[in-house]
């Protein structure tokens, strides 16, 4: 049996088929000419699944797909697109914040500009609300594709819709305003929805057994990708910005900090994003240097220069400051040293993010996986471990394409337990 994960991305999508055993069997990519087109993302759907192999096809039993968090479109009765959509980091909401904070309980996650509720209240001042039947996010609609069904969604991406994820529920003050009968139905991320459309199962020669299963986000794809599954493991991912995402028992929930909680069943996945990353080094290093000065550095020797590296004032997690000004003096004339305090600044913001979600209730850091470009500095994962006092591991598994074809065998799993 074979399972396919589909992630869309900011800079492309990519395809992953695993077994049983969780072994990628097949795998495909493409990438975006414009990332903003649904008629691009709908041919990129239709180009992965022409590239797999015809043996994966036919033994294929469930397609799962993520997508970015918070991209939204707004569709007719037939499913089809009536705007272009509004993408993840979209703030054109802003304007209609002031009316959402009338309706919304304090201190919402959607009180924000990029919130899918946000940009659905945007477009109902728009003449084309009326035209709407189905407000769906990014993965909600490819999977409709496939399955034809409308109006469904998981409850990773209906998080920031207003979905209660405690209680399993839209919240009453969401059922009670006119807008609801857009939103879709919600299902667990995995769950299956229903069988793929004959037509394209016919024209794609996928199994008759095939089902499309609900998906989830990219990033709790690539959270599920890193193998992390016990209370206690994190995830860091060490892109252009830092991404912390830890595995709880206990929900945890603290926006004036920028913590906010997913559920994984019957855990919780909290965490935060900061502004500092592999954007502040690319900014004073080129790739090779980065590489070269690294090998130079002892990872247990001491920098005291205490940088808190930004590319420019604010910061989100684990301070949330939008004031919050860079720290990068003084610079020594020794770019290694430089370089080295660069790391261990970004080292202590980790830290400092693990520790403030310890400190809100969450279970206790006891294992780290990195991911994103800087998982491959050896000399920096030796600091973070240093600092951390817990092991820190590359993943095994990075891309979230990955993590969506896992979603659909956790699944399983868990019905057959």
């Amino acid at each position: 049996m074979i399972y396919l994960g589909l992630d869309f991305g900011t800079s492309g999508a990519r395809a992953i088929a695993i077994n049983e055993k969780k072994e990628i069997v097949a795998q495909g990519s493409y990438s975006w000419n414009q990332p903003h087109s649904s008629q691009e993302w709908q041919e990129a759907l239709w180009y992965l699944l022409a590239e797999l192999p015809r043996d994966i096809r036919k033994n294929l039993q469930g397609i799962a797909i993520d997508g970015t968090s918070a991209t939204v479109l707004l569709c007719d009765r037939s499913g089809t697109p009536i705007t272009p959509p509004l993408m993840y980091n979209d703030a054109r909401a802003v304007t209609v914040l002031p009316q959402l904070e009338q309706i919304v309980p304090p201190g919402n996650l959607v009180l924000s500009a990029t919130s899918s509720l946000a940009k659905l209240f945007w477009w109902s001042q728009q003449d084309l609300i009326n035209q709407a039947s189905y407000f769906l996010h990014q993965a909600d609609w490819l999977a409709f594709l496939l399955h034809g069904v409308g109006g469904v969604s998981d409850y990773h991406n209906a998080l920031k819709l207003g979905y209660d994820v405690r209680r399993l529920c839209y919240p009453d003050w969401l059922v009670n305003l006119n807008l609801f009968s857009l939103l879709p139905r919600v299902y667990t991320p995995g769950q299956a929805i229903a069988p793929i459309q004959e037509s394209i199962r016919k024209g794609f020669a996928i199994s008759q057994t095939c089902l499309v299963h609900a998906g989830t986000t990219d990033s709790i794809a690539a959270f599920l990708a890193s193998g992390a599954s016990h209370p206690g493991e994190g995830v860091t991912s060490l892109g252009s910005t830092l991404v912390l995402k830890l595995l709880s028992q206990t929900y945890v929930e603290n926006l004036s900090s920028g913590v906010y909680s997913h559920r994984l069943g019957n855990l919780w996945l909290t965490g935060g994003a900061s502004n500092t990353g592999g954007a502040v080094l690319k900014h004073y290093f080129r790739e090779t240097e980065l590489v070269n000065l690294s090998q130079q550095i002892n990872p247990r020797e001491t920098i005291n220069l205490d940088y808190y590296p930004l590319l420019e004032p604010g910061e989100r997690f684990p301070v949330n400051n939008p004031h919050l000004m860079p720290k990068l003096d003084p610079r020594p004339d020794d770019d290694q040293v430089f370089l080295q305090g660069l790391l261990a600044g970004i080292a202590n913001i980790e830290e400092q993010g693990y520790r403030l979600l310890e400190e809100l209730g969450a279970t206790p850091l006891t294992k780290v996986y990195t991911a994103g470009g800087g998982a491959k500095n050896t000399t920096w994962q030796k600091m973070r471990e240093l600092r951390l006092q817990v092991p820190v591991l590359v993943s095994k598994h990075t891309d979230a394409a990955y993590g969506a074809a896992l979603l659909m065998l956790y699944c399983k799993e868990k019905e057959e337990n």
